[in-house]
């Protein structure tokens, strides 16, 4: 429940009144003695639902958008004009989730996007952090740079600032973002180069060996999933009083990470990580954006002035548009690094099948141990470039027959002409 506060100009007190009487409200006015524009203090409660019909009541009995008025959180209101208020709204608040108002919406936006100082140097920390994290292989560490990260701000204003003709809190959503992601990856090169370069990390160090870098590799369609989770999760927290902290750490999980992984790739020069951690910070910042603009256009938020709406409608059509087509253009490389994954599950199955009906087929008493396939480069598309098969066989049987065998059965079965390196091992059994 709210409880509002709304100056009343001088000459509308009547009308207030008459609209708050109207709509069954609890009211209390009071004479305003400050010598300014408005002549008396009209306060009064309001279930969250009821808050944006009732105001846009008073904006027709000539409160408009410039008059001073207060909305805050209220605990517990008695009243039994209040309890029939929330009965006549309890239906449509079933239906709306109970969302704020407009107004509230656009404080909560600002309150969310905090001082440039402030905001970079948390972003410094948190990707810092991270990047600490993904070197150590940590995903508690991980998992801790993200409770700091202030992203959610600046994402959700961008959208609200669409849908309610804001364009200066769309335009600042937009360059805290960019600034955001730009000293994400600018700390994280630093923080990398510098523990490379004093040997703070053993010498000869593979990122791409440590699970918390090699998953941001070589990213596929599920980021997407991920991202517009977060969008919509983002955009209903602050429409519904959830708490925006929680759900600030799901849009930190989609861009800090990466954008740690992409200057660790810089710093320890690794090309290909770079460009696959650099997809997913770019696929998940447009698709936050667009699950949130769409969440909150179909939610009904509208600008204030009705002839302001076909500038809002337009503006969001352009932007969604916009966002649309981009993540389209980036999910082709996603979509390749998802087949390719496909591809290169579906490889090893085969060959495993093969290599075991072969080995059966000699009838030397052989069995597979171990078998490891490697493909060329790192981004899609791949192909098998080398077969290794441990086998396991009684004592005095020779490699020289099984190797054959098995390239001849390997290659036929990929149709690849790939180099297969046989490892003999004796076992012996009693």
């Amino acid at each position: 429940m709210r409880l509002v506060q709304v100056m009343i100009p001088a000459g509308k007190r009547a009308a207030v009144v008459r609209a708050l009487d109207d709509e069954g409200v609890d009211y209390v006015v009071t004479d305003e003695t400050s010598g300014r524009e408005y002549t008396a203090v009209a306060t009064f409660p309001l279930p969250t639902a009821a808050v944006e019909p009732v105001l846009e009541r008073l904006r027709e009995a000539g409160i408009d958008e410039s008059t001073y008025t207060v909305i805050v959180a209220a605990e517990t209101v008695i009243s039994r004009r209040f309890e029939a208020l929330e009965d006549e709204y309890e239906e449509e608040a079933d239906h709306a989730g109970n969302y704020i108002s407009r107004e509230e919406l656009q404080a909560k936006a600002d309150d969310l996007a905090s001082g440039l100082r402030t905001y970079v140097l948390m972003t410094v920390i948190s990707a810092v952090i991270a990047t600490a994290g993904l070197l150590l292989d940590s995903p508690a560490t991980v998992v801790g740079s993200m409770v700091i990260a202030p992203l959610i701000g600046p994402a959700m204003s961008a959208a609200i600032g669409t849908v309610v003709d804001d364009e200066e809190m769309f335009r600042r959503g937009v360059r805290m973002q960019v600034i955001g992601v730009v000293v994400a990856i600018a700390a994280a090169t630093v923080f990398a180069f510098a523990i490379r370069t004093l040997a703070l990390v053993p010498p000869g160090i593979d990122p791409l060996a440590l699970a918390e870098v090699s998953e941001r590799l070589a990213p596929n369609v599920l980021v997407l999933v991920v991202a517009i989770g977060a969008g919509v999760a983002g955009i209903v927290s602050l429409m519904t009083g959830v708490s925006e902290a929680i759900v600030g750490v799901m849009i930190a999980v989609a861009l800090i990470p990466p954008a740690a992984a992409v200057g660790i790739g810089i710093a320890f020069v690794i090309p290909q990580l770079v460009v696959g951690a650099s997809v997913i910070v770019a696929v998940n910042t447009l698709s936050i954006n667009l699950s949130a603009l769409v969440m909150l256009w179909y939610e009904g938020y509208r600008p204030q002035r009705w002839f302001r709406e076909d500038d809002a409608r337009s503006a969001f059509v352009k932007r969604a548009a916009t966002l649309f087509v981009a993540i389209a253009v980036l999910s082709v490389f996603l979509g390749g690094v998802t087949y390719d994954s496909y591809v290169a599950s579906t490889t090893e199955a085969d060959i495993r099948t093969a290599v075991n009906d072969e080995l059966d087929a000699m009838g030397f008493g052989t069995e597979l141990i171990e078998l490891e396939v490697e493909r060329e480069g790192t981004l899609p598309p791949r192909n098998t470039e080398r077969v290794v098969v441990t086998v396991g066989a009684p004592p005095g049987i020779g490699a020289e027959e099984i190797a054959r065998a098995l390239d001849r059965r390997i290659e036929t079965t990929i149709d690849e002409d790939v180099q297969v390196e046989v490892r003999l091992v004796a076992v012996s059994r009693s």
